[in-house]
Order: C-alpha cells, then structure tokens, then sequence
C-alpha cells in the first residue's frame, strides 16, 4: 500500500475484543509494508554490523603491513558505507509509509462508524474522547506498527551479529552472545510499572481532552452564567494532573534509558579486559580484538529497538483500547424487506405521534430533553438501536417498536435507505469549512436548488455578508469561504445555512429540532413560511415552542411525558389545553389554575392578546 493510494477503498472488519488483538489486527493487515520495511532494515543493520569486520582487516593489514588486504578493506567499507545510506533511507521511508497507512486505516475505521452511528455515538463516548481517539491515540497505535517492523529486523541483526562473532571468534563471541539476553530483557521487569504509569497518564489526559473540548463547545453558554473561572480551574487542575503523571512516566523511562546504557556499558569493559589480556598472551591478533569491540559498541543501536517497541506498545496500548471501545459499538441491523425509500406519513406507535404528509407539524414538548430523544426516534436512532460490546458479552436494551414512514418500518430499511427516507437536523447543527458551495453539496434527490433553499431559510442577510467578506471570488457568496463550525457567522445565521442544507436535501420525511430559537421573531416567522411552502408536498416534523412557528403550522401535537395528549391549530390548543398554554406562554401553575378557580370567566378574549403574552 502506497500513500498515494490512500484512502482505503475497505479498511476491513477490525477485531475489536480487546486492545491489543486490534494492535494484532492492524498489523497483521500492514504485513507486506512491514516485510518490505523489515528487509532493508536487515540490510541496513547487517551492512552497520559489517562494518567492524572491514576495519578490524584494515588494523590488521596495517600492522602486517599488507597494502593490498589493506585497499581490500578500503574498498569493503566503501561498498558497506553505500548500503547503510540505502538500507537506512528506505527503512525510514518504508516505516514512515507504514505509519501512515496504519493511521489512515484507523481514521477511515473510525470515520465510518462515525457515519454509522450517527448522533448516537456521542451518547455513547463523551465527544472529547472520540477527539482524543481520532487525532493522538491514532498516530501512537501507528507508532506500535512502524516501530515493529524495525524491531523485528534490529532482533534478527541481533541474532546474526551474534552467531557470526561465534563463528569468527568464539573466545570473545561466546562473551557477546551469553551478555546480549540480558542486555536486551534486563529492563523487562521494569515495564509493567513503566506500562501502567503510562496508562494512567493517557487516562489522565483523556480526560483532560474530554473537559477541553466540553469547555469550548459550551464556551458561550459558561459565558452567560459566569461560569468561565470555575472550567478554568477545573482545566487547570486536570492538566496539572497529566504534567504530574508524565513526570512520574518520563522518570520510568529514564531509567530503562539508564539501564540500556550501563548493561552494555559493562560488557565493552568485560569485553575490552578479557580482548587485551587474550592478544597480550598472543592468543587473538590485534585486528581480532577490534573487530569484537566494534561489533558489540554497535550492537547498541539495534537494542535501542527493544526499548522503542516496549515504550510504543505501552503507549499504544491504552491508546488502541480507546479506539476499541469506539469501534465496538454498532447498531443491530434488520434484514432489508423493503425495495424502494417509502414515503408518506411518519408515525411513532410509542407516543402517537402522526405527522401527515403534506402537511408541516409542530411538536411542543415542556421538557427539551425529551424533545430530542423523540427528534432521534423519529429518525431512527433510538437508544435501543445502539449497543456496547463489552467484555462479559453485548447486552442489547429492550426494543421499542419503530417508526413508521408510509406505514414501513425504519428499522426494516437498509441504513443508506433509512438516511435518505429521513433526516433529522438537531438542534445544534454543525458546520464544515469550506465554501458556501461545498457546503450545499450535499446528497439529494435534486429537486430542490440551492437557491431555492437559502431563500426559503430566509439567508439574504448572511449572503450579502458573505459577498462583502469575499475579496477573492469577485464578491461571489456562494464562493466564499466558511470558517470551520461557521464561527465567523452569528449564532442565527449559522442555524439558517444548516436549515438550507437540510432543505437542500429534501427528504422524504424532515425533522427539525429548534430550526429557529437563535434568529429573532421577524426572522422566525419568515423562515417558518418558508419551510412550510417549500416542502408543502413532504412530510415536515418542527419541534419547537414558538408561537410564530406554531402559528404557521398546519397542524401542532402536544407531547406530554412521552405521549401525545393533544392534537390541532395553535389557536384551539392556546383556547382548550391547559398545559399547552403553560408551555407556550410560560405560565406558572398558579396562572393557569386561577381562570378555573374562577369559573373561566376572566378568560383571554383572543388568542391574538395570548400570544402577545407569550
């Protein structure tokens, strides 16, 4: 796998049971760039431990006096010099390759299901997490598989570096060959400790991503209610938590460091005092003794290897169990019994609601929250659709019967089908960088333009702004350039654009959570007409509390503890339901027992004066 191929046209079905078999997976899958990485680092560490061979002939010819042996060994460093400059750049070249093709499968993995879950993965894996695990914990679990490839070649150096000194020497080779064990496994019992003071770093770090992330997102809400000190020193006490556990990691690792150096550092002196007393007593030439010292000095740089590996797995490790816990999660799918995307009518049998097609329906519901787990049923994301495999087994909750579109079930509809037939925009929609074109180039069944779309979401205001922000497209709105999450727009024409990209897509079914709570009143009920013209021949579904939105629908159903107690016009509802009224006009329970208490008798003349009050 080349960088230029990227990306995968199919990342593959990752073992996701626990953290390392997904390290196994992943390298397993990177095999034929780890064999062609793990060649020329064979060439690149036998060609180094060759080396001390042509110099150790050199000494000797020297002191023989041979010029012949001596250009020999001349031309043999030469040769050598040329294949560790060839080995070590495609070494380098081919383990960077690996790196990022492992990391892309990871994202590509990651991204997927993403696409897959929907909004239901942040209900799932806090948003800070899904952000640690796509950008540093993707980039260390292809450290672990870059790193391997290099470990198993500075290993198999080792091997052979020993078995020819052996064979060259065995006075000194046996010497070599009994010390490199312990050289290279001295510091394992050091690295369950160094493991799981790394573990606790990431976690600690983690976590500190999590409250970042939470923090900036609800950046404008801590704003409003003087909140903004107290995330601040909670911020600063989780960083000063990660800086306090990468101290106690690096002080670990420091020491494993200072192992590697003093074990090897011990046997050149062992090396070095047994070599001089053997040439001394003439049992081994001079250029023999030069040959095994410089051998073993560099034997140093592939046990350098044995340390990278231990640190790149327990760094990858809790890394890669991150990613496991995002990937497991999935969605129970249904066999597809239905061809073609259905439309009409959309009905949840767990609350009653109908919203008809044609018509443009407004959902009241007195708690927010609850509003937005009914936005999610009706597009098919329900909480029972999304489960967590978890060690002991994947415990699925019990199903609630699903939504009905044309009286089909979603959940009997492939997930592409189920995502074309109904989209859901959620109260806060996002926004990608990129131009305002990009932007409304989204799928769609082609029957709305996006002309036609920014118009009904009433984007005049943030075209005109967009035009005079252009200095580069000739003043052209729909060339210009979007900050990423929009936020050089206002919070109101940020919820207008996403409103003509959901527009822009025109479903079969649409469902909007709070189209209009950041654009003031004239706006609102501009944008209300509009949406309602638009789509006068689809099915709409609007939950909001606005009575300039509820007055310009067709048809309003007042959900009440998860079902729907009342159904008609705004105006009737204003007049005949109680707690309709002390949702829309914000009443207290008082307000709305005294006109009882009173016999009705001081009722509001007209509904106009109640939505004054609203």
């Amino acid at each position: 796998m080349h960088i230029r191929d990227l990306p995968y046209s199919d990342p593959g079905d990752p073992d996701v049971r626990s953290g390392p078999r997904f390290l196994l997976w992943l390298g397993r899958n990177q095999i034929r760039g780890q064999l062609k990485s793990m060649s020329w680092g064979l060439l690149h560490q036998c060609s180094l431990a060759g080396l001390p061979l042509a110099v150790g002939f050199a000494v000797q010819s020297v002191v023989d006096r041979s010029g012949g042996r001596l250009a020999m060994s001349g031309g043999m460093i030469a040769v050598l010099g040329v294949l560790i400059a060839v080995g070590d750049t495609m070494l380098h070249r081919t383990a960077v390759t690996n790196w990022i093709t492992a990391s892309a499968r990871v994202q590509q993995l990651l991204a997927r299901k993403t696409a897959e879950l929907g909004s239901a993965l942040t209900r799932r894996v806090a948003a800070g997490e899904v952000v640690a695990v796509s950008t540093g914990d993707v980039e260390k679990m292809g450290w672990f598989v870059e790193a391997f490839s290099r470990f198993a070649a500075a290993a198999a150096a080792l091997v052979i570096i020993c078995v020819g000194l052996i064979l060259y020497l065995p006075s000194l080779g046996v010497l070599v060959a009994l010390a490199m064990p312990l050289l290279a496994l001295g510091v394992l019992p050091l690295l369950p400790r160094a493991t799981r003071r790394a573990d606790a770093q990431r976690e600690k770090a983690g976590k500190a991503t999590e409250l970042a992330s939470d923090t900036v997102a609800g950046l404008r809400v801590l704003r409003g209610i003087g909140g903004e000190e107290l995330f601040l020193e909670r911020y600063r006490r989780a960083s000063q938590e990660v800086r306090k556990a990468a101290v106690r990691t690096a002080r670990m690792w420091s020491l494993i460091s200072a192992i590697q150096v003093l074990l090897p550092g011990l046997l050149l002196i062992a090396l070095v005092t047994h070599g001089a007393a053997l040439a001394r007593d003439g049992k081994i030439e001079v250029g023999q003794l030069v040959t095994v010292y410089s051998a073993a000095t560099l034997m140093l740089f592939p046990l350098r290897h044995v340390e990278e590996i231990a640190m790149a797995y327990s760094f990858s490790r809790p890394s890669a169990q991150r990613a496991v816990r995002v990937l497991s999660l999935s969605r129970v799918a249904r066999p597809s019994t239905v061809d073609a995307a259905p439309a009409g009518d959309l009905y949840d049998p767990v609350t009653g609601l109908l919203a008809p097609e044609g018509l443009f329906t407004v959902v009241v519901c007195g708690d927010p929250d609850e509003a937005g787990r009914l936005a999610d049923r009706l597009g098919g994301h329900p909480p029972a659709l999304v489960q967590e495999e978890e060690a002991e087994g994947a415990a699925a909750a019990t199903e609630q019967p699903s939504v009905l579109l044309g009286g089909v079930p979603l959940d009997e509809l492939e997930l592409d089908a189920a995502r074309t037939a109904v989209l859901v925009q959620d109260k806060d929609p996002v926004l990608l960088s990129g131009t305002l074109r990009e932007l409304l180039d989204v799928p769609s069944s082609g029957r709305v333009a996006a002309e036609e779309a920014l118009s009904a979401a009433h984007c005049g205001d943030v075209l005109d702004a967009l035009a005079q922000a252009s200095v580069h497209s000739g003043g052209d709105p729909m060339s210009t350039r979007i900050t990423e999450r929009g936020r050089s727009l206002s919070g109101g024409q940020r919820q207008r654009l996403a409103l003509a990209r959901s527009l822009v897509t025109d479903p079969q079914a649409l469902v909007l959570d709070e189209p209009t709570s950041a654009v003031d009143s004239h706006t609102e009920a501009r944008v209300a007409a509009g949406i309602k013209a638009l789509r006068k021949d689809r099915t709409t579904v609007a939950f909001a509390s606005s009575p300039l939105l509820l007055d310009v629908a067709d048809r309003v159903a007042l959900v009440h503890r998860g079902s729907v107690v009342a159904v008609g016009t705004h105006r009737d509802l204003l007049r005949s339901e109680p707690r309709y009224r002390a949702v829309v006009t914000r009443e207290t329970d008082d307000e709305i027992a005294a006109p009882s208490a009173a016999g009705r008798g001081e009722d509001i003349s007209t509904s106009e004066e109640i939505e004054e009050r609203a």
